[in-house]
């Protein structure tokens, strides 16, 4: 592969590479050296295998600062988006990673370079590379720059929640069994009417909410339970206690 070739790329990736044996390892997949053999050169895979766990830890560390109130659940959903495939392919299309791969002529003419399984890996190859040539710092550097528009989606995504769904996670990992929604009283005429709903978890009401729609109720009632339930004892929420509006 020409130098300049190998240039761009690290000028994308934002990181200059001291043994550049690595990233050309990272960006040769094996219909390459099925068509050279004897070259003594190796295939992305191995790499690719190191990769995805680098990839997996830089952001499961990413997510547990961002987010310090997020639940597990939460955490875990957007990691997998974060290191999916398609999430992976985007970002290797980002940074143009698919002009230097060394593909084999039939990857190439099957438009390989676009090929989101092989993008994918190759992302995950480079970062492993980078990992090796410069240790975590500079693997997790490379993902933030690499990953900057998927972070700040996940970012977005976390503000806006959806404390229904929250809420389902927590009472399943802590008290192994669901909440239970049950609808007080609806007041009003029909075009305006506003419904009170409340949320039992082992009989003990932990939340109440109001809204236009029961859906909007359940919703300000999970907001309030998942405030009560994050606080230290987690008591439940009195029969005295006042509605969230």
């Amino acid at each position: 592969m020409p130098t300049d070739g190998l240039d761009e790329i690290q000028r994308r990736l934002a990181y200059r590479f001291r043994q550049p044996r690595l990233l050309l390892e990272a960006l040769t997949h094996r219909s390459y050296l099925n068509e050279a053999r004897g070259s003594g050169e190796a295939d992305n895979e191995r790499l690719e295998f190191l990769g995805d766990a680098v990839l997996g830890l830089v952001v499961s560390e990413y997510l547990l600062h961002a987010f310090p109130g997020a639940a597990e659940g939460a955490l875990s959903k957007l990691r997998a988006r974060l290191v999916s495939e398609k999430t992976l392919a985007r970002v290797a299309n980002g940074i143009g990673l698919g002009e230097p791969l060394r593909l084999g002529r039939g990857e190439t003419k099957t438009e390989g370079r676009s090929k989101p399984s092989i993008l994918a890996d190759a992302l995950e190859a480079v970062i492993a590379g980078v990992y090796l040539d410069g240790g975590l710092g500079a693997a997790t550097a490379c993902v933030k720059a690499a990953f900057r528009d998927e972070l700040a989606s996940c970012d977005r995504s976390l503000a806006k929640g959806d404390p229904k769904t929250d809420l389902q996670e927590l009472c399943q990992r802590d008290f192994g069994m669901l909440p239970q929604y049950r609808t007080v009283r609806a007041t009003g005429p029909d075009h305006e009417k506003l419904f009170e709903v409340e949320i039992l978890i082992r009989g003990d009401r932990y939340g109440v909410g109001t809204g236009k729609s029961k859906k909007d109720a359940e919703q300000a009632a999970a907001r309030q339970a998942l405030a009560q339930l994050r606080k230290d004892g987690g008591e439940p929420c009195g029969t005295g206690s006042e509605s969230s509006h």
